[in-house]
């Protein structure tokens, strides 16, 4: 099980894809994916994270969670992407950081390079306000994520193959 994360904009959910293409069984879960099958009620991150918002995003976590374990079960290589929350670090997949083989991958360009991403893509303004706040966030916390086992990885001058590339020599 391979858990990409990161700030918005930075490639994960093309990245997973590639990466789960390399195995003859795969699966990419994104996660975004499961909270926007809310139909109404969605709370989006923003600068309130208010108990709707948490809810939703223990609920699509533990689903993902459940769905990676259970592919891994009938032996399909799980590629997950979700963004980085700095609220939770990500806790809620600690049952999945339990288990053997699971590769926790920070997917980590420089903040110049998230921008320039994000701007090409729909809903810029709410992203580059997610990529300022993560990048202050992160920037004081990728040596602690390295010691806790994540994979960070600066994507800065690779496309998805060559982040895929990098992951696989490294895990």
């Amino acid at each position: 099980i391979f858990l990409l994360a990161g700030p918005p904009a930075v490639g994960k959910s093309t990245t997973a894809r590639a990466l789960a293409a390399h195995f003859e069984k795969s699966i990419h879960i994104p996660v975004d994916d499961l909270r926007d099958m809310v139909i109404r009620g969605l709370a989006l991150p923003g600068g309130d994270w208010d108990e709707k918002l948490v809810e939703q995003l223990r609920l699509a976590r533990e689903s993902a969670a459940h769905m990676a374990l259970a592919y891994r079960q009938a032996g399909f290589t799980v590629a997950l992407d979700d963004f980085w929350d700095p609220a939770s670090r990500l806790l809620e997949y600690s049952r999945l950081f339990e288990e053997p083989q699971v590769h926790r991958v920070l997917l980590f360009p420089s903040q110049r390079a998230a921008e320039e991403r994000s701007q090409k893509k729909e809903g810029y303004e709410f992203r580059a306000e997610g990529i300022r706040f993560l990048y202050e966030n992160l920037a004081t916390q990728s040596a602690a994520l390295r010691a806790e086992g994540w994979l960070v990885v600066d994507t800065t001058d690779k496309d998805a193959e060559a982040t895929v590339q990098t992951i696989l020599e490294q895990v």
